[in-house]
């Protein structure tokens, strides 16, 4: 998310959470504040190889409630932002912030990698590998998802839109631990700026029967 009416507009649509992008190399990048949210909506901070430093900074002036790592962080990264996050210094008084780590898949993927990860991060994404990091606006080969060996539940991401409805609920009833479904570019109509009524649509179709 990016812009303040935008934010108010997909808010009313009561979504779990809501991603606000931290790298400047992103044309979504975030520079505003954050209007009050619901709080049933988690704030999410997405970051690229950030300092641990610069995301408590983020935590500690937006309140964030998850964050998201989308660059090439290693499993010691995790967990010293873990530590920072959980520890007797917490910026966030004491909940829990949930830490997500995003890997990138086109057509194979070497599970073995997630191992190093389990027990520190929350949740694993998995979204499509392109030329940018995130938001580019194409699915990939999802039967790469069958071969998942792990219980830590993850969030299914990279181009999903309109077209993926009858796509996500088949994928809804293999028994893979999916815990969310993060949607994005493919409900733009500028980087940061999101389609109301398409992502109703989006809403009313994936919930029917």
């Amino acid at each position: 998310m990016k812009y303040e009416e935008n934010i108010t507009a997909v808010a009313d649509l009561k979504p779990d959470y809501l991603g606000f992008i931290f790298y400047e190399k992103s044309p979504r990048n975030f520079e505003e504040d954050i209007s009050e949210l619901p709080d049933t909506i988690k704030k999410t901070g997405v970051f690229v190889d950030a300092s641990i430093n610069f995301i408590i900074e983020k935590v500690v002036k937006f309140g964030f409630n998850a964050i998201q790592l989308h660059g090439n962080e290693s499993p010691e990264y995790c967990q010293e932002l873990r530590n920072q996050l959980d520890g007797p210094q917490r910026p966030s008084g004491s909940r829990h912030i949930e830490v997500w780590k995003v890997f990138s898949i086109k057509d194979q993927f070497d599970f073995e990698i997630l191992k190093s990860y389990e027990g520190i991060v929350d949740y694993f994404l998995f979204d499509t590998k392109g030329k940018e990091k995130g938001g580019n606006g194409y699915t990939f080969d999802w039967r790469v998802l069958e071969n998942y060996p792990s219980t830590t539940p993850f969030i299914l991401s990279g181009g999903i839109g309109l077209n993926e409805i009858e796509k996500i609920k088949e994928i809804m009833k293999t028994g893979l631990p999916i815990y969310a479904l993060d949607v994005n570019s493919k409900f733009e109509t500028a980087p940061g700026l999101k389609n109301i009524e398409d992502l109703k649509e989006f809403k009313k179709q994936l919930f029917s029967n």
